[in-house]
């Protein structure tokens, strides 16, 4: 397939949604018969989109762009930004897994810690499984954060970052924006994880029903929330954000202690109780869906 060759986005919504309601893999494991995830959101943007050039600056100017990461893996046959796509997708917590980890107040709930180790393995799985799945139909991709390049660094800039930060991918691909605990808030609420590949193949402009990197989140808007404040254990979490260090401080020496003492759990790296409890825990918060009519 050559990089004029535009994709069809709807067959690869399908297969994503499909392997995730057939996979075995998308399970909790241990004595929980259930799913890790429910249904995925899609979304897309172009390999040239201009925010993958702002996030040098946003992130670190080791944040790959779409075109280096694919380069990097078919130097035989490069590709410009303008030739890829970066297709990204976005995985619900479940309701049991939210409605646990809510009742907590200090330490996440065995079903969060669960999802957190055995649905990201899954996570992993849907991403090589995106990337064999394009291969088979001649259309070249790298899931970035399992490439060999890939790293996690400390950033003068933005402080804990990576060299391919989904959560802002995902906000170019039109599906969430940023709350006040970093977290992003997407139409199917801040309890989530996120995917993303790229590929060979040419897609139409992101579609980003937003103007902001804030928009969904309430403090940001108006001041009238604040619920993650409230919800962090850590005391990372304030009015002027999160404090990352705080926040994996707290998971390293107590979350990890506790999910490997208590459920025999290993480098369960997870807390989310900021996640849940809060307006933005399964949707765009009611007020903003009502004004902007985002329903």
């Amino acid at each position: 397939m050559t990089g004029n060759s535009k994709l069809d986005l709807e067959e690869i919504r399908r297969e994503i949604e499909s392997f995730t309601a057939s996979s075995p893999g998308n399970s909790l494991g241990g004595d929980f018969d259930e799913p890790a995830w429910r249904n995925p959101l899609l979304g897309v943007a172009p390999g040239d989109d201009s925010l993958f050039l702002e996030y040098r600056e946003a992130v670190d100017p080791r944040h790959f762009l779409p075109e280096e990461v694919f380069n990097l893996h078919f130097p035989g046959n490069p590709a410009s930004g303008s030739e890829l796509a970066v297709v990204c997708w976005v995985l619900p917590q479940t309701e049991n897994t939210r409605e646990d980890n809510r009742r907590q107040d200090q330490l996440p709930a065995e079903r969060w810690l669960r999802n957190k180790q055995m649905g990201e393995t899954f996570n992993d799985i849907l991403r090589r499984h995106v990337v064999d799945w394009l291969s088979e139909k001649g259309i070249d991709g790298v899931a970035p954060v399992l490439s060999p390049h890939y790293g996690r660094f400390f950033s003068p800039r933005s402080g804990l970052a990576s060299s391919w930060s989904e959560r802002h991918i995902a906000y170019a691909c039109g599906l969430g924006t940023f709350g006040l605990s970093d977290g992003l808030i997407t139409p199917v609420g801040k309890a989530v994880r996120i995917g993303s590949a790229v590929v060979r193949g040419k897609v139409g402009p992101a579609v980003r029903p937003y103007s902001n990197i804030h928009e969904y989140c309430l403090f940001y808007r108006d001041g009238s929330c604040g619920a993650c404040v409230a919800r962090c254990p850590s005391g990372s979490l304030g009015k002027d954000g999160r404090d990352k260090t705080l926040c994996q401080d707290y998971i390293h020496a107590i979350v990890e202690p506790y999910a490997r003492e208590k459920y025999g759990l290993e480098s369960t790296y997870a807390c989310g109780l900021c996640q849940v409890g809060v307006p933005c825990e399964k949707g765009i918060p009611t007020s903003l869906l009502q004004e902007n009519r985002l329903e």
